[in-house]
């Protein structure tokens, strides 16, 4: 059961994680506790968490409509990757012992800072071998998809780094680009786990409901942070949580 005060601590979390996926790509470090700490087994939490981060995209398409403009067919070649990508990957998790992508995922989170960081050399490098239509950055999309539709703990950074290094682009013009595909995957996944996982729909309702808003609301937080400042605040956050991932899984 899920009480009135639960209600709302999802709704008050669902914000916080929505507004902190669009600017860091970091909601599920703030939601999956949450739904934890609500007595939800880790399975359940992990889909539940899944379904409602579809509710992030939506408001995060619907604040970004100016970096998003005249990106329209690159989101739906992009999306079509990383769509796949997250059935794969949500197919992955119903099928496997839970758990698999927890030994590899600090290794995955820190290269992806390191990524970020050199993103300006990596994309010339990039752009001279295809860029957008290079194949190896295409499977790098389709595999961080397939990440994020089975564990997804920080999947928005490594999808963040591989389209900085992909598109010749703004990072705020990549990050719009990255809050739409990624909740493609993500939602492809929910769609999944909505059929055949164990979603507790109590919890996604209030949750779904914050992410809208801290989705829409994200966008014009990221505007009023100059690009450095956005890279920075990204690595920052996602080098201690490969550290503290790191610790759960090593320790």
């Amino acid at each position: 059961m899920v009480i009135v005060t639960d209600v709302l601590i999802l709704l008050g979390v669902g914000i916080v994680a929505g507004v902190v996926s669009t600017v860091v790509s970091l909601a599920s470090i703030v939601s999956y506790p949450a739904l934890l700490a609500l007595g939800i087994p880790p399975l359940s939490a992990n889909v539940t968490n899944t379904v409602a981060l579809l509710f992030t995209a939506v408001g995060a398409a619907a604040g970004s409509q100016r970096e998003l403009a005249g990106q329209s067919g690159r989101v739906v070649r992009i999306g079509a990757l990383t769509a796949l990508g997250g059935a794969t990957g949500a197919a992955l998790l119903l099928l496997t012992p839970a758990g698999a992508f927890e030994y590899v995922a600090p290794v995955l989170v820190a290269a992806a800072c390191l990524v970020l960081l050199a993103q300006r050399r990596i994309t010339a490098v990039a752009t001279a071998v295809g860029g957008e239509h290079s194949a190896p950055l295409r499977f790098a999309v389709f595999a961080v998809s397939i990440y994020t539709g089975y564990f997804g703990a920080a999947g928005g950074i490594l999808m963040l780094a591989v389209l900085g290094a992909m598109l010749e682009l703004p990072l705020i013009r990549v990050n719009a680009v990255k809050n739409v595909v990624a909740g493609l995957s993500n939602g492809v996944a929910a769609l999944g786990f909505a059929a055949f996982g164990p979603v507790r729909w109590v919890a996604v309702l209030p949750l779904a409901a914050g992410f809208l808003a801290g989705g829409w609301l994200g966008p014009s937080l990221v505007r009023r942070l100059p690009g450095e400042a956005l890279r920075v605040v990204v690595v920052v956050c996602g080098l201690a949580v490969a550290v503290k991932l790191g610790y759960d899984a090593y320790r």
